[in-house]
């Protein structure tokens, strides 16, 4: 029993972990929350051993990339994302995607990121603007200026997440070779707004008090497990003498 409650409380603390970085977040535009996914170990020495000899585990966290709300915010180099997909950005270290469209202008007048990585264009070029001029951006993603189109927003879609990783507070990463981007015909890019993180506040809060009183649980589990040791240990002694 001592065993299997102290699993249970490290499977707690990870989730813990998970809990306080979504709820960091909760005001980053275009955040995706970390979810855990649960199994059962068992030790390989127990393979013929009672049932009750498995483990609760945390396998692996996984990126819930459920839509956040979609607000107005009036700055019309803010893009919201309405359907799946993600804006691409060049960084230093290769292309990354995101759903923060809280875009800007650089010295140089390329379209960037907050961050300040370059927004890259379908085909992968960067979009230059005038500083002073007012921009469209349609719905597919079409950029203009003063009547000319200036290029169009690389919207990419993945057919599985499950090659994809966290870097930073927003951005994602390929991690697997073979992970191709596909267009995302069905979204729509709306202007002069942002998606909200889609870690609610609240619900974050209902489920750290919830992990909070399993933990409690778990670790009065442990206490009773160690005190049925002791009076198995103290009982044995009485016997043999």
């Amino acid at each position: 029993m001592t065993a299997i409650a102290a699993s249970g409380l490290r499977a707690r603390m990870e989730s813990l972990d998970l809990l306080a970085n979504n709820i960091a977040n909760a005001s980053t535009g275009g955040y995706k929350a970390d979810r855990e996914f649960y199994s059962l170990y068992r030790a390989p020495e127990a393979l013929d051993a009672d049932p009750v000899s498995t483990m609760p585990v945390i396998e692996r966290p996984w990126i819930d990339l459920s839509q956040g709300v979609i607000h107005a915010t009036g700055n019309p180099l803010d893009v919201a994302l309405s359907g799946n997909g993600f804006l691409a950005v060049q960084a230093p270290g290769g292309t990354l995607y995101t759903r923060n469209g809280n875009l800007r202008l650089a010295a140089d007048g390329r379209l960037v990121s907050a961050d300040g990585y370059p927004v890259r264009g379908v085909g992968g070029a960067s979009l230059t603007l005038q500083p002073s001029r007012p921009v469209d951006i349609s719905q597919d993603g079409t950029v203009q200026q003063d009547g000319n189109v200036i290029g169009q927003l690389e919207i990419a879609d993945f057919t599985s997440t499950a090659g994809l990783a966290k870097q930073g507070g927003n951005y994602l990463r390929v991690t697997d070779p073979t992970l191709r981007p596909a267009a995302s015909p069905g979204t729509s890019v709306e202007q002069g707004k942002l998606e909200s993180s889609n870690t609610g506040s609240a619900e974050a809060a209902v489920r750290l008090v919830s992990v909070m009183r399993q933990f409690e649980m778990l670790q009065k589990a442990v206490s009773m497990g160690a005190e049925m040791d002791k009076e198995s240990i103290e009982q044995v002694a009485k016997v043999g003498s």
